[in-house]
């Protein structure tokens, strides 16, 4: 199992490296430019050349690279145009709020999605079928922001049953360690201001969540199909094994495996749905950042983030893959 981490850990390196190039590349390519974002499109061409003489933008692109990448070894990930403040900090200012957000549109999107998906296969052809098939459907084709747009009108504008925008109150004299306002609620005991950061939570979670559930009950319910119309489940049967015997440690456990990567890919892909919703929901997480920092050209920042995402989203891969073992005995003994 270490030597398997390990091999896939040093597989990361000429991963990084190209996705490191093709980054800049990219990034480079943005129409306009980081100095007219910065001084407007009325600036000045001495001003203009000020700015890139400043933070290196009219040197060659391949020693633009190379001081980048020397600088991201070093930790140094630049400074952002429009702050002044480092990218590590502005990325650890707001990664809390992000996991936060995305911890309980995963929980929702799991919670909710692999019951269903597990019990419309075992009532196949039946109604409540044909309703986790069209909403999972629905779930697919609404896009993000317009679901977004929807929640924020009707749960917060006509109904006001919760907050439309914000982590939390700005009444709030709340206290913050961590940057996890739930959780420092809790710590704290200011049960309020915890309460507060939930209900914050609830309205960008369910539309961050919408994509994930679709495509987890598709899921789930394709492999409970394939598995409980196999050979041992028959032959399980035949044996007079217990129902609920068949039903948890034949059937359940061995669908988890496709559910599972599923659940890898999509915790990886949240932050790209977490752009939009926090967008619209005024959510001060990394994804409302990234959007502010693409159309003023902020390379740092694009660049930095980028890098940081690409990072957890192969760790969490690498978890999904390390969690095989547990659920099928076969993977550990392969």
């Amino acid at each position: 199992m270490l030597r398997t981490i390990g091999h896939r850990l040093l597989l990361l390196i000429p991963t990084l490296f190209g996705l490191s190039v093709l980054l800049f590349l990219w990034v480079r390519a943005l129409p306009g430019g980081p100095a007219v974002a910065l001084l407007g499109e009325r600036a000045t061409p001495e001003a203009i050349e000020e700015i890139n003489e400043l933070y290196g933008f009219n040197e060659p692109l391949i020693q633009q690279y190379f001081t980048w990448l020397g600088r991201l070894l070093s930790g140094d990930f630049g400074q952002s145009i429009q702050t002044r403040a480092p990218v590590v900090e502005e990325f650890t200012r707001r990664l809390p709020a992000t996991i936060e957000l995305s911890i309980l549109a995963i929980i929702l999107a799991v919670g909710i999605g692999i019951p269903l998906g597990y019990f419309a296969a075992r009532r196949h052809g039946k109604a409540l079928d044909h309703l986790t098939v069209g909403a999972s459907l629905l779930g697919i084709t609404i896009p993000v922001f317009f679901l977004a747009f929807m929640l924020k009108w009707v749960f917060a504008v006509q109904l006001g049953w919760l907050p439309s925008e914000g982590r939390q109150d700005p009444r709030l004299d709340a206290t913050h360690y961590t940057g996890f306002y739930v959780l420092d609620g809790i710590l704290t005991g200011e049960w309020d201001a915890a309460w507060d950061a939930f209900l914050h939570l609830i309205l960008p979670a369910i539309a961050l969540a919408s994509i994930p559930f679709a495509i987890i009950v598709r899921i789930t319910r394709a492999s409970v199909l394939e598995v409980q119309n196999s050979d041992y489940v028959r032959t399980g049967m035949a044996k007079g094994i217990s129902r609920g015997t068949i039903r948890s440690r034949f059937i359940l456990r061995n669908s988890l495996l496709p559910v599972v990567t599923t659940i890898g890919l999509q915790v990886g892909l949240l932050i790209s749905g977490a752009v939009l919703t926090e967008t619209v929901f005024a959510f001060p997480g990394i994804g409302s950042f990234m959007a502010r920092a693409i159309f003023t050209r902020d390379y740092p920042v694009l660049q930095g983030f980028i890098i940081f995402i690409a990072i957890g989203y192969a760790l969490i891969n690498l978890a999904v893959d390390v969690s095989y073992s547990f659920i099928d005995p076969r993977v550990r003994v392969s």
